[in-house]
């Protein structure tokens, strides 16, 4: 199938064209024998659009961007048997990406080390990752500040083993013979840090037994 290379974005300064294209680079030496250089370019600018009309950050799109395409084109690698590690993968969705699926991502990455990956995505992704959350991870010894918030994509959830959602009832896809869990979470927007702590204790468990159901020991 021939692609399209990707339409040049409008309106970009000289600094986020360099960005884009150091971005490219980057992905290319990543990826290079397993996808070209139109497919990446092309998952790069889509991932940009992804964030460029919600950001407040215009100077920090090319590095979210640039995240966002090389978790999309692991999972496409992963969908299409160029990436076997036999690692698990299990995303947590929940609607903005700001509080309950942040936590528990990171609390997922930092029991399992490098023996399974987490991803995260809403329905309805919010602009920032709520700071009650941030502070009441950072008192477990987990920074998220560095997150995003971002939404899921096709790949992205098919190339999921479990796919955990968490109050984005009919608006979390659905695919024929995925694993699925609910968790029913109260919302931590609004809330204050000492609303935070109980909410993110239950992820924490909950997260703590999904590891043992995966049959992945937590590090911590």
């Amino acid at each position: 199938m021939t692609e399209t290379a990707p339409t040049p974005h409008r309106n970009l300064s000289i600094d986020q064209q360099l960005a884009l294209r150091t971005a490219a680079t980057h992905l290319s030496r990543e990826f290079d024998g397993i996808f070209g250089q139109e497919t990446i370019e092309r998952f790069l600018h889509t991932s940009y659009d992804q964030f460029a009309g919600r950001s407040t950050i215009p100077n920090y799109l090319p590095l979210i961007a640039e995240r966002f395409a090389r978790q999309r084109l692991r999972a496409l690698a992963k969908i299409e048997g160029h990436h076997t590690d036999g690692k698990p993968v299990v995303l947590f969705l929940c609607v903005h990406n700001a509080g309950r699926s942040q936590m528990a991502m990171g609390f997922f990455q930092h029991l399992a080390g490098d023996n399974a990956v987490a991803w995260s995505g809403g329905s309805e992704p919010g602009f920032e990752v709520n700071p009650a959350a941030i502070a009441a991870m950072s008192e477990r010894g987990i920074d998220i500040s560095r997150e995003f918030t971002k939404p899921w994509t096709d790949e992205i959830v098919r190339a999921a083993d479990v796919v955990v959602s968490m109050g984005c009832g009919d608006a979390c896809p659905v695919f024929p013979g995925k694993r699925y869990l609910d968790w029913t979470l109260d919302d931590p927007a609004g809330r204050t840090v000492d609303d935070v702590r109980p909410i993110r204790d239950d992820i924490e468990r909950r997260v703590r037994g999904l590891l043992d159901d995966l049959g992945v020991p937590a590090q911590h």
